[in-house]
């Protein structure tokens, strides 16, 4: 048995949780999450693309079984090509700790320089936040969370 398994077992996965993460973050509209994310993009990715469009998508989890999607369209303007990058975060994440929402938005902005889950796709996600991979597992952590403050 995982020590998760254990702790949910014992009942102690919530409090465990809650002393991780006591506080959640106070960006819980779209303009605020397009500001937050724009900070971390100018500050880490200044030469990408621009991103159009940056909002909670209450849909998300339950059609793809995701956390957050970026998009992007190609679009013929004459001769010029231009390009449409949003960025969907899971509207779960309206009431997380700050941190599992920033992995997620990294995660989402790191897409828009490498398409797949490669080496260099998450050696970006890691230069823009050191601690990505425990944050990404501690998202997974915070989804059993959830599920269990519902029950």
């Amino acid at each position: 048995m995982t020590p998760v398994n254990q702790m949910i077992e014992s009942q102690r996965f919530e409090k465990w949780f809650e002393q991780r993460y006591p506080n959640r973050h106070n960006i819980k509209s779209d303009k605020s999450l397009y500001d937050f994310t724009m900070a971390i993009k100018n500050r880490f990715m200044r030469k990408s693309s621009p991103i159009s469009k940056v909002i909670y998508d209450k849909k998300i989890h339950v059609i793809n079984n995701a956390l957050g999607l970026h998009s992007y369209v190609n679009r013929a303007h004459g001769s010029k090509i231009k390009s449409k990058n949003e960025i969907r975060i899971s509207d779960i994440f309206r009431s997380a700790p700050e941190e599992l929402l920033r992995m997620l938005v990294v995660h989402e902005l790191a897409h828009l320089k490498e398409k797949d889950h490669n080496k260099a796709f998450y050696q970006l996600c890691c230069h823009m936040e050191p601690d990505y991979h425990q944050l990404e597992l501690d998202a997974r952590l915070f989804m059993i969370y959830l599920e269990l403050k519902q029950n």
